[in-house]
C-alpha cells in the first residue's frame, strides 16, 4: 500500500509545500463563504497555497489553479453521553488534528465532545487518503500535512503586528502580602490622599492607598503620588480604580515598569472591600454596585435587556459573532448591506466577482465584500433551532449544529490592513470605522459600479469678510452630515442643574450618588446649531490683504440617495480623553432639509478676489537662508506632550500642533484623527525653504506650497494603476499630496483632456473646512464653484428623508462600551445586537449616535 501511495502522489509531489514561517493556513475559515471543519462539508486546504474552501468552492479553486492536493479537514460536534463520561472534559480522537483549531463557543463543552478527522483528497478524481498515514506516505508529504495540522491560526501572525501588546503576569502577583489595615474602598467619591485629583486615580494593592498617577499608561494626568508612593514603600502593584469590572481591570507594576496581568486581582481587591462580580461601569465613568443602579441603563434600553424579544432566522437576519470589541463593525456591515445599492453591487455579482478573483481572494475587497454579504443575506447561516418531535433521534443523529451568527475575521484583517487603529483589538468609533469603508470601497470601484455614491453629497460653503462683507463660495463633496448637540438648549435645564450639585454633594461626603438625570435636546435645537454662522479662526481677507473677522455658513449644494447624520456626543474630559454626552436627542423618523439647499452667490454680494495669503518668512529665517535651511519652526511642546502621551508618535503630535498654528491640543488632536492615515503620519517635521539659490529673489511673487512639483514616488504609484501623469499631478496637487485622497480625486474628477491640460497648472489653495465633517480624510478636495452638480458621481434630489436604521452606543467614550444597530425592515424594527437578531419592540431612537435616512420614493 506505501507504494501504491507513493506512486499515487508522484505527479503532485512538485505542488505540495511545506509551509514557511511566513506563511498563513486558513484552516478554520473558507475564502468564500464561512463554512469551517464543523460546516456539512468540512473544509479543503490547498496543500500549496495553504487557502481553505468550503465544499461548494474547491472546485473552483481546482479548476482555476490545476492544484490537485488539499487537506479535508472534519470536526464532529456530538452531544456528550449521559452518565458516567457526563461532564468530562471534550474528548478530541486525533489529539494533534486542529491543534490550534479554536473549539466554536456556541456548545458548551461540558454537554458536547469534538471529534476530528482530517484527510487528503486528490481532484478531480476525489481520492481520499486518510490521515494520519505516516508509514504509507513520502517523507515530504507526511511533513507537509504534520506541518498544516499544527499550524496556528492564520490571523494570529496580524494581530501579533498590531499595536495590541501581550501582557505579561507580574512576578509580584502570586507573592503578594497585603497589609491587614482595615481600609476599605468605597463605590465611588475617590480621590487622591496627597492632592485634590479625582482622575486617573491608582490603588495600591498592598496598603490600599488612592494615589493619582502621572503622565503614563493610558495618557491621563496626574501629579505623581502614586509613583512617589512606590518610591518610598517598594509597594510594586496598582490598580486603575475606573477600569474594575468583573472580567478584569488595568494593572500596573512600578517595580517592572509596565502593565502586567494579575491572574489573582478578584483575591487581592477583595480583601479592601472590592467584589469584582458586583462591578460594573456607571454612566459617568466610575464602577459601582450593581443595586445602586436605580433606574434603567443606557445599556438596558439601548439593547432593550428587559424585554422578551423574540428571535428571528433567514435572509438579512444573520448576526455577526463578536471578535471581542468588533461591534463598530458588525453594526456599520449590518446597515450597509440592507441598502439595495451595495447588495446589488456585491452579491448581485457575487458569481462574476468570485470566478474573476486573484488567486489569493483573502486579500481582494471586492471577493470579502460578496463574501461578507452573502452570508448576511443568504440565510444559510441564521437557521431557527431544529426541534426534533423523537427522542430516539436526538440520542441516535450526529447533532446538528445551529449557525449562531458569521465571524469576519477574514473581512476585519483585510479592511483594517495598515490602519493603526482598526487593525487593533481594542474598541473603536463606529462613524470613524463608516468612513473608513467608504474610503476603502470607492477605491476598489475603480470601473465598476460605486455604491458609496448614494452618501455622496456637494457642499457649498460660503465665507464672508465681516470687514468688507465680500464673500466667497466654494464647493466640497462629504458623505455625513454632523449634528451638534447644544447641551444649553435642553428642556430640562433646571433638573440637570439640581442633579450635578447632588452629585457633587454625595461624591464630597462619600456617599451614593443620587439618581442619574439625562439631558432632553430637541432635535430642531441640534438642527438649527448646525445652520448658524461660525467663526473662521486666523481668516485672512483678500479683499483686505490682512487678517480679519470672518464667519462661514454650511449648505447642500445637492442631496444624497441616503442621508447620514451623525450626533457630535463625543466631546473631551479633562484628561482629554474622549467622553460622551449623555443626552436623549427626540430624532424624527421624517426629515425635510430641503430649506438647507445651496443658493450660490446672491444678487448684490461681492465675491472676493481670488488672491493666495503671502507666506510669511521670518528675520531670522532669512538671516539663516546662505545654509539653505530653516530653524526649528517654534511650537507648543505641552501640547505636543499631551498628545504623545495619548499614544501618538510624537513627530506625528509635533506636525498637528505646528499645522494648527499652536491653537491647543484639541486642535491639534482633530488634525490627527484627520491625517493620521496618510503615508508620511509619523514622519519628522519638514518645512520647506523657500530661499535656495535656485529660487527667485524674495522681491518677486512667491508660489504657493501646493504648486511645487508632488513627490516623484507618489506620481509613480498612480500613474502604475494606468492614469495619465498629468492627471495624477493635478490630484495630488489638489489633495496636498495626499494619495489616499487624491485617487479619490480622479475617480471624482472625469474630464476630457483638454480640461487636463488647461487644469494642469492650477491647484487649491485654500485646505477644507470641517463644518459638515470633522474627518478631512474622507472628503474630496475642494470643488470650483462652476463645477456641473449634474456629475454622475453625484445624485441629487428632493431634500426629504425616512429613517430606516440607527447605529447606537453604549459606554463612556468612543474607546469603550458596545455598539448595535436597529434596521427597519419589511415594515418592523430589528435589532442586531452582535449574533443575537431579533424584533425590535421599543426601538430607543432617541438614544442612537449615527441615524441612516433613505430618499423618500414619493418625492
Amino acid at each position: 500500500m506505501a507504494t501504491d501511495l507513493g506512486e499515487l502522489l508522484v505527479p503532485y509531489m512538485p505542488t505540495i509545500r511545506v509551509p514557511r514561517s511566513g506563511d498563513r493556513v486558513y484552516k478554520s475559515e473558507c475564502a468564500f463563504s464561512y463554512d469551517s471543519p464543523e460546516s456539512e462539508g468540512g473544509l479543503y486546504v490547498c496543500m500549496n497555497t495553504f487557502l481553505g474552501f468550503g465544499r461548494e468552492h474547491v472546485e473552483r479553486h481546482y479548476r482555476k489553479t490545476g492544484q490537485s492536493v488539499y487537506m479535508h479537514l472534519k470536526r464532529h460536534v456530538k452531544e456528550k453521553a449521559t452518565g458516567a463520561a457526563g461532564g468530562a472534559v471534550p474528548r478530541r480522537r486525533n489529539g494533534k488534528v486542529f491543534l490550534d483549531l479554536e473549539l466554536n463557543r456556541d456548545f458548551n463543552g461540558d454537554d458536547y465532545e469534538y471529534e476530528d478527522e482530517a484527510k487528503l483528497v486528490i481532484f478531480p478524481d476525489h481520492y481520499e487518503i486518510p490521515l494520519p498515514n505516516i508509514e504509507e506516505l513520502p517523507a515530504l508529504v507526511t511533513i507537509a500535512c504534520d506541518a498544516v495540522l499544527n499550524a496556528g491560526s492564520a490571523y494570529k501572525k496580524q494581530e501579533s503586528d498590531s499595536w495590541e501588546e501581550e501582557l505579561q503576569v507580574s512576578k509580584h502577583a502570586r507573592s503578594l502580602r497585603q497589609q491587614e489595615n482595615g481600609v476599605r474602598i468605597p463605590p465611588s467619591g475617590w480621590k487622591c490622599a496627597k492632592c485634590e485629583m479625582r482622575e486617573n486615580l491608582w490603588l495600591n494593592l498592598t496598603d490600599g492607598s488612592v494615589l493619582c498617577g502621572k503622565w503614563f499608561f493610558d495618557g491621563s494626568g496626574g501629579n505623581g503620588h502614586a509613583l512617589e508612593h512606590y518610591r518610598e514603600t517598594k509597594f510594586p502593584l496598582a490598580v486603575k480604580l475606573d477600569t474594575i469590572t468583573p472580567d478584569g481591570a488595568d494593572i500596573y507594576s512600578f517595580d517592572e515598569e509596565e502593565a502586567v496581568l494579575d491572574p489573582h486581582i478578584s483575591e487581592h481587591l477583595t480583601h479592601f472591600g472590592i467584589d469584582m462580580l458586583k462591578m460594573q461601569r456607571t454612566e459617568n465613568g466610575h464602577h459601582t454596585d450593581n443595586h445602586m443602579q436605580s433606574r434603567a441603563s443606557e445599556w438596558e434600553v439601548i439593547q432593550e435587556s428587559n424585554l422578551k424579544l423574540k428571535a428571528v432566522y433567514g435572509s438579512g437576519y444573520t448576526g455577526f459573532k463578536n471578535l471581542g470589541n468588533s461591534c463598530y463593525l458588525s453594526t456599520t456591515m449590518q446597515v450597509l448591506f440592507s441598502i439595495p445599492e451595495f447588495q446589488r453591487a456585491y452579491v448581485g455579482n457575487l458569481q462574476r466577482i468570485f470566478d474573476y478573483s486573484p488567486l489569493d481572494p483573502t486579500q481582494d475587497f471586492s471577493t470579502q465584500m460578496a463574501k461578507l454579504g452573502h452570508g448576511l443575506l443568504s440565510g444559510q447561516y441564521s437557521k431557527p433551532p431544529i426541534k426534533s418531535e423523537l427522542i430516539e433521534q436526538v440520542m441516535k443523529e450526529e447533532y446538528k449544529q445551529q449557525h449562531r451568527g458569521i465571524s469576519p475575521k477574514m473581512f476585519k484583517a483585510l479592511v483594517s490592513k495598515g490602519h493603526p487603529e482598526f487593525s487593533s483589538n481594542r474598541q473603536q468609533d463606529a462613524h470613524e470605522f463608516f468612513l473608513h469603508v467608504i474610503s476603502v470601497v470607492q477605491r476598489n470601484s475603480a470601473g465598476s459600479e460605486n455604491p458609496s455614491d448614494v452618501f455622496r453629497f456637494i457642499v457649498e460653503e460660503r465665507v464672508q469678510c465681516c470687514q468688507s462683507q465680500k464673500v466667497r463660495y466654494t464647493q466640497r463633496v462629504d458623505y455625513l452630515m454632523q449634528l451638534p448637540v447644544p447641551m444649553e438648549a435642553a428642556t430640562n435645564r433646571e433638573e440637570l442643574i439640581a442633579y450635578e450639585a447632588k452629585r457633587k454633594d454625595a461624591e464630597e461626603n462619600m456617599r451614593a450618588p443620587p439618581e442619574p438625570v439625562r439631558a432632553r435636546v430637541p432635535f430642531t435645537a441640534c438642527l438649527q446649531a448646525f445652520t448658524e454662522p461660525e467663526n473662521v479662526p486666523d481668516f485672512w481677507s483678500s479683499a483686505l490683504q490682512a487678517k480679519s473677522a470672518g464667519v462661514k455658513t454650511s449648505r447642500f449644494g445637492s442631496f444624497p440617495d441616503y442621508m447620514v447624520v451623525q450626533l457630535k456626543k463625543f466631546t473631551f474630559g479633562v484628561d482629554w480623553v474622549p467622553k460622551k454626552l449623555d443626552v436623549s436627542v427626540d430624532v424624527p423618523d421624517f426629515l425635510d432639509l430641503n430649506r438647507l439647499r445651496a443658493t450660490g452667490l446672491q444678487a448684490g454680494e461681492e465675491e472676493l478676489p481670488d488672491l493666495t495669503p503671502p507666506i510669511v518668512i521670518p528675520e531670522d529665517t532669512r538671516d539663516s537662508s546662505m545654509n539653505n535651511s530653516l530653524e526649528s519652526p517654534e511650537i507648543d511642546e505641552s501640547s505636543v506632550m499631551q498628545l504623545a502621551e495619548m499614544g501618538f508618535p510624537l513627530e506625528a503630535c509635533r506636525k498637528a500642533v505646528y499645522y494648527t498654528g499652536n491653537m491647543g491640543a484639541e486642535m491639534a488632536f482633530n488634525w490627527i484623527i484627520a491625517h493620521m492615515e496618510e503615508p508620511d503620519f509619523a514622519e519628522p517635521l519638514a518645512i520647506p525653504s523657500y530661499m535656495e539659490p535656485d529660487l527667485p529673489s524674495p522681491s518677486l511673487p512667491t508660489a504657493s506650497p501646493l504648486d511645487n512639483q508632488p513627490p516623484e514616488e507618489s506620481i509613480a504609484i498612480l500613474t502604475s494603476m494606468g492614469f495619465p501623469r498629468h492627471h495624477t499631478i493635478q490630484a495630488l496637487k489638489a489633495t496636498n499630496n495626499n494619495l489616499e485622497r487624491a485617487l479619490d480625486w480622479i475617480f471624482t474628477h472625469p474630464e476630457s483632456e483638454e480640461e487636463s491640460e488647461a487644469m494642469s497648472d492650477m491647484a487649491d489653495t485654500e485646505p477644507n473646512d470641517t463644518s459638515f465633517s470633522n474627518a478631512n480624510a474622507h472628503s474630496d478636495s475642494t470643488l470650483s464653484p462652476d463645477q456641473e452638480l449634474s456629475s454622475p458621481r453625484v445624485r441629487d434630489g428632493p431634500g426629504r428623508y425616512e429613517l430606516f436604521a440607527f447605529i447606537s452606543h453604549m459606554g463612556t467614550s468612543t474607546m469603550s462600551g458596545h455598539y448595535v444597530c436597529h434596521i427597519k425592515k419589511e415594515g418592523r424594527w430589528v435589532i442586531y445586537n452582535d449574533h443575537k437578531v431579533c424584533l425590535s419592540e421599543r426601538p430607543p431612537k432617541n438614544l442612537g449616535y449615527i441615524y441612516f435616512y433613505r430618499r423618500l420614493s414619493s418625492c
